[in-house]
Order: structure tokens, then C-alpha cells, then sequence
């Protein structure tokens, strides 16, 4: 396989890089997949599949497209801006705004550069804290006819995330603004990568931590989900960003669109699919997956529900 992908493209696919831009003028890095032989004078329905924060497009979201362009869909995956192959400087830089704003630079990409694709037929997809992005990206950007999230996380809930009282906060904020001072002495921002340069060899071999940052560290830090352009983490001050910004506060906007929410009953995460389903309106819909952990929904084809993924975005689609 490629270096760098996860997972091997199956033969019956084609995979394309491409390059276009957002509405603020940075260059984004995608893939598009679709199946060999498909009709490309026939309008094809479209998917949007957004990689976990810190992630890249070579990651979860390439196991998704290789599966869904088998099933007929046309599938783009993209590195972040400031991240992978994407355009931004400095390296590393996180911004809610700009996160969401990729989700709907790809609807702009594939209704007007891929003559193939129905434009009217583009839903999208996250996975883990993608899955904030795209609620947002989809509250305001009506061209996106469906969504569905992969253990969900909501990086913008730092507050409700790490439960921090008042004290905690106002210690966190200080502590934010004096980085500030410091990365514009240093003329650059500080950044602390999660995982190493290069990847441990299994399981076996990983340091002792904690059980949440094993879980990452079992998939981003062995060849299982390895890649060199994503070593977890972001610029430090890029929490400011997220304790200025709420990913869901206008989720039932994204009514009378469909919302699938896919999570496992084992993820450490699953109370963020729950919260965004209580706080979406009608239609949507919970999917449990049995036996599955958080980064199952990653990369494992035999528990990622590919036929629900299909048969919800084809019922979207005929409305």
C-alpha cells in the first residue's frame, strides 16, 4: 500500500489528490474516491468524511471512503488546514471556525470541480471530534443533506470535558494568556506532540499511562494508525479557540436534515453522542455498536456499520 495509508485501496476503487482552496484562500490537501467504472455522466451522490482532531485524511478517513465508494458513493477526505498536506502557518494551529469551515469548502469543491456528482445528493461525515465540526458546519451550510458521527467527541466542550470548577478555569485562562506572551517572545507558538516520531512496535511496548491516553496511543501510536503528519496535539493556545466557541449551539437548526449519531457501547466518548442527540431535533437517530471501544469506529470494518452508513445516506437522499 501507499505509504502513509492505513489501509489498502481496494482494486475496485480510485483514489485522486486534489488541491483547492477555502473561502479564506488556504489550500487544502484532499483524496477522492470513487469506484472504477462508475458513470461519470450520471449525477453520483457525494460524501464528506472528516478525520479525528489532530488527524489525517490517510487515517480513519480513508477506511471509510475505500468501503463507501465500493457502495457508489463519491468520497472526499481532507487534512485540516494547519495540518497533513494542508496549507496554514504555523504548523499545528487549531481553529473551530476554520475546522468547520473545510466541511463546507469540500461541498463547494465537489458541486462545482466534479461534474459527476450530484450536488444536490452531499452529505458528510465525522469522526471523533470531526463530528463538532461538521454539526456546526451543517447548522448553517444547508447544502449538506445528511450527517452521520463516529464516536463523537466535541473538542469546543473543554469546559464539560475536563470538568473544571471555576478556580480550575480562571488557573486555565491565566495560564493560556501568559503562553501568549511567550510564544510572541519565542515568534513562534508552543507545541507538544502526543505521540512519537516514529511508532512503537505493538501494544506490548507502549509506556504505562493512563487508560484514555493508551486507547490513543493504541491506535495513533503503533502501526495500526501510525502516520508521521499526525502526532496528536495542537499549538497549546489553540484552547483559547475552544473556550470561545460552542460546536452545537445551533445543532437543531440543522432540522429537517437527518442526524446519525454511531457509537460504540464500550466508548469512553459516548456520552458526547448522547448529549447531541438530546440536543438535536427530529429526524435522528442513534446507532450502538456491540462491543466496540472508541477507536474501533476508526478503522475496524468489521464493526464500523457500513450498510447502516449506506442505507441512511441513500434514505436522505431521496427526500
Amino acid at each position: 500500500m501507499p505509504y502513509g495509508y492505513i489501509t489498502e485501496l481496494n482494486e475496485n476503487v480510485e483514489r485522486k489528490h486534489v488541491r483547492y482552496n477555502n473561502r479564506y484562500g488556504l489550500a487544502i490537501a484532499a483524496d477522492l474516491y470513487y469506484e472504477k467504472g462508475a458513470d461519470q455522466k450520471e449525477g453520483l451522490p457525494a460524501l464528506i468524511v472528516g478525520a479525528p482532531y489532530g488527524g489525517v485524511k490517510e487515517q480513519g478517513p480513508a477506511v471509510y471512503a475505500n468501503e463507501l465508494a465500493q457502495r457508489g458513493f463519491v468520497v472526499l477526505t481532507f487534512d485540516q488546514v494547519y495540518m497533513g498536506e494542508s496549507a496554514g502557518e504555523p504548523r499545528h494551529v487549531s481553529s473551530p471556525e476554520l475546522f468547520a469551515e473545510s466541511f463546507s469548502a469540500a461541498v463547494d469543491y465537489l458541486g462545482v470541480k466534479v461534474p459527476f456528482v450530484d450536488r444536490n445528493k452531499i452529505g458528510a461525515i465525522g469522526i471523533c471530534d470531526s463530528a463538532g465540526f461538521v454539526l456546526s458546519a451543517a447548522s448553517v451550510d444547508t447544502r449538506i443533506k445528511a450527517v452521520a458521527t463516529a464516536s463523537m467527541y466535541d473538542i469546543t466542550d473543554v469546559r464539560g470535558m475536563m470538568n473544571l470548577s471555576q478556580d480550575q478555569l480562571n488557573e486555565m485562562k491565566d495560564d493560556l494568556a501568559e503562553q501568549r506572551w511567550k510564544d510572541f517572545e519565542n515568534g513562534q507558538p508552543e507545541y507538544k506532540p502526543s505521540f512519537p516520531e516514529t511508532p512503537y512496535p505493538n501494544v506490548d511496548t507502549l509506556p504505562e499511562t493512563d487508560p484514555i491516553t493508551n486507547e490513543w496511543q493504541r491506535f495513533y501510536a503503533v502501526p495500526r494508525g501510525f502516520h508521521p503528519n499526525a502526532r496528536g496535539n495542537f499549538t497549546t493556545t489553540s484552547s483559547l479557540a475552544m473556550l470561545q466557541f460552542k460546536a452545537l449551539d445551533y445543532i437543531k437548526e440543522i432540522s429537517p436534515r437527518p442526524i446519525l449519531f454511531i457509537y460504540g457501547d464500550r466508548a469512553h466518548s459516548r456520552a458526547y453522542s448522547e448529549r447531541a442527540y438530546k440536543l438535536a431535533n427530529e429526524p435522528k437517530e442513534k446507532y450502538i455498536v456491540k462491543d466496540a471501544e472508541h477507536i474501533d469506529l476508526y478503522d475496524r470494518v468489521d464493526k464500523i456499520p457500513f450498510e447502516k452508513l449506506e442505507l441512511f445516506f441513500n434514505d436522505a437522499f431521496k427526500k
